[in-house]
């Protein structure tokens, strides 16, 4: 917790984060950002009136923090994720009877422009699959991660937390444990099945050092970081020649979008990546359109 925060605006951010670890099973990451969001608007504005007690926060505060991060040209997405962190606050805040008003009321969050996600060709991605030296336990095990996300759009954080029961090989399914403890089945193909069944038979044992239920174990045989993960993927990348912009969620982002360039249904993407939302899903249709009418302007003789 900051030490800039007052001892009671501490406390309520504490009790608050417990209530959303243990109630709504948020992850480590989630709870992060809710904890650097709403420390940063205490700070400020206490910095305005040193009493300042986050529990009673009014419009008119809320106002001055918004106009404070407009004065510094802070990014609409993150205004827009610090509203949103406020207003579960505020939320619980109803729920636990500490007040009976909603500051935000009256307040709309900044306009967004769609971000496209960004994503691979599928030429680039058999490039990128292909990258890892598979005669190193390392690169068997990078090549399985890859197969792994390719194949079934899991978030970083859900890939390199799998454990070998989550796994079945024979079924040809993974059972990933997804945000707010969610649970969900998805199908792995023939590829990846293969990947991970090469990797587990000669490539896992050689990276542990002792026993654990961890697939995809770090170099040193312990779980592995999403950092870690995002550095391997950028050098793949750089040996496969991919020079465009890449993401930690590029891999999620092509499974998306080339499953909708082949067809597939749009509540079927969602349910494989673990959206509860489908308009979160709905982004990947403006990609897949995007590409389609690439295609028609490149090979249609009216294009």
């Amino acid at each position: 917790m900051s030490l800039h925060l007052s001892v009671d605006n501490e406390q309520t951010l504490t009790a608050f984060l417990q209530v959303l670890y243990l109630e709504k099973g948020l992850s480590d990451n989630t709870l992060s950002a809710y904890q650097t969001d709403l420390a940063k608007l205490c700070e400020y504005l206490a910095c305005l009136d040193p009493e300042f007690r986050l529990i009673d926060i009014n419009e008119y505060q809320i106002r001055q923090y918004l106009g404070h991060r407009h004065s510094k040209s802070l990014a609409a997405r993150s205004t827009a994720r610090c509203l949103s962190s406020l207003k579960t606050f505020i939320k619980y805040c109803l729920a636990e009877k500490i007040r009976e008003d909603d500051p935000l009321a009256h307040i709309k969050p900044p306009k967004l422009q769609v971000a496209l996600p960004d994503s691979l060709t599928e030429q680039q991605i058999d490039a990128l699959l292909a990258a890892p030296d598979v005669s190193q336990a390392v690169g068997l095990r990078d090549q399985a991660m890859l197969e792994v996300l390719y194949a079934t759009g899991l978030r970083v954080t859900e890939l390199i937390s799998l454990r070998m029961d989550q796994v079945s090989l024979l079924q040809g399914v993974v059972r990933v444990i997804g945000k707010g403890n969610k649970e969900r089945l998805v199908p792995l193909g023939e590829p990846a099945v293969q990947a991970i069944e090469t990797f587990v038979k000669t490539g896992r044992p050689e990276l542990l050092r002792h026993s654990s239920d961890v697939l995809f174990p770090s170099a040193r045989g312990t779980l592995m970081t999403r950092q870690t993960f995002w550095h391997r993927i950028k050098l793949y990348a750089t040996i496969a020649g991919i020079n465009v912009h890449l993401s930690p969620h590029t891999l999620r982002h092509a499974f998306a979008t080339h499953l909708l360039n082949h067809g597939a249904d749009l509540r079927v993407v969602q349910l494989l990546l673990g959206h509860s939302d489908l308009s979160t899903t709905q982004i990947y249709t403006h990609v897949a359109t995007e590409r389609l009418t690439h295609i028609i302007q490149s090979h249609h003789p009216r294009g």
